[in-house]
């Protein structure tokens, strides 16, 4: 980071307009001292909320909307970040969808779907504001937000887990493409566990999920937000996908 008492990093967390990870993320940043741009597709209205709730708590921060499947709005909103603050220190790709289907019920289109919402988007997120980032003397960092489950799958969400799947090799693989451009530049992944339960879920399941482990307990999206902001922080940290997940991936 530049050696300027009044530089103030700008981070960009994308699907943080609803009530979900990404919002106790952007809010986790904010408190943290960073400038924030609080993406949203369909929640704009929450995320312009957000955004000037963030305001008058003393932070700079804005609401920015784009359809994150679509290369243009993705660099619009490249460019809107800049205008606005004039760099980006770090992106975190909360952005995804998961829609319950039995496999019998499952169509190329809800595959489809998933892949261009959680696996193409993140890439043309990373892509974007990664090269920007390696444009900038002191780079800056991506975390991106996986899913412990595709190591080990449960039943109904066939079209979901493939796409997150792709989310390990992609921070992998970035994480060599940039360090090559420059070497202040690192991406990094995490990969929760049950931390926000659907509220539809079955309370069955729901004590199953949560029994599965070691810790045996839910866990919260401020488990996320945490892990998100030191890998931000930690500059020999890159190529990782952190499981936070109460242990439910050894369990």
């Amino acid at each position: 980071m530049p050696d300027d008492r009044d530089f103030r990093p700008v981070a960009v967390v994308t699907g943080a307009g609803a009530a979900r990870v990404g919002n106790c993320v952007v809010r986790r940043l904010a408190d943290a001292g960073f400038d924030v741009a609080v993406h949203a597709n369909r929640s704009l209205a929450e995320a312009e909320a957000t955004a000037a709730e963030l305001r008058d708590a003393g932070h700079r921060a804005i609401a920015v909307q784009a359809e994150l499947t679509d290369e243009t709005a993705v660099q619009g909103m490249v460019e809107r970040v800049l205008e606005q603050f004039g760099h980006v220190e770090a992106l975190v790709n909360c952005a995804a969808i998961w829609e319950r289907k039995s496999l019998q019920q499952v169509t190329a289109d809800d595959v489809r779907r998933h892949f261009e919402v959680n696996a193409l988007g993140t890439f043309l997120c990373c892509q974007q504001f990664g090269l920007q980032m390696a444009a900038q003397q002191h780079g800056g960092a991506i975390v991106n937000v996986g899913d412990w489950a595709t190591a080990r799958p449960y039943a109904d969400y066939a079209a979901y887990f493939p796409s997150k799947g792709a989310i390990p090799a992609m921070t992998r693989s970035l994480a060599v493409e940039f360090a090559r451009r420059n070497r202040s530049v690192r991406v990094n992944a995490v990969l929760p566990g049950p931390v926000m339960l659907p509220a539809d879920l079955p309370e069955a399941e729901r004590q199953a999920s949560i029994a599965g482990t070691l810790l045996k307990k839910e866990g919260s999206p401020e488990n996320v937000a945490h892990a998100v902001q030191f890998l931000l922080e930690n500059d020999f940290v890159t190529g990782v996908c952190l499981p936070v997940d109460g242990g439910r991936t050894i369990a």
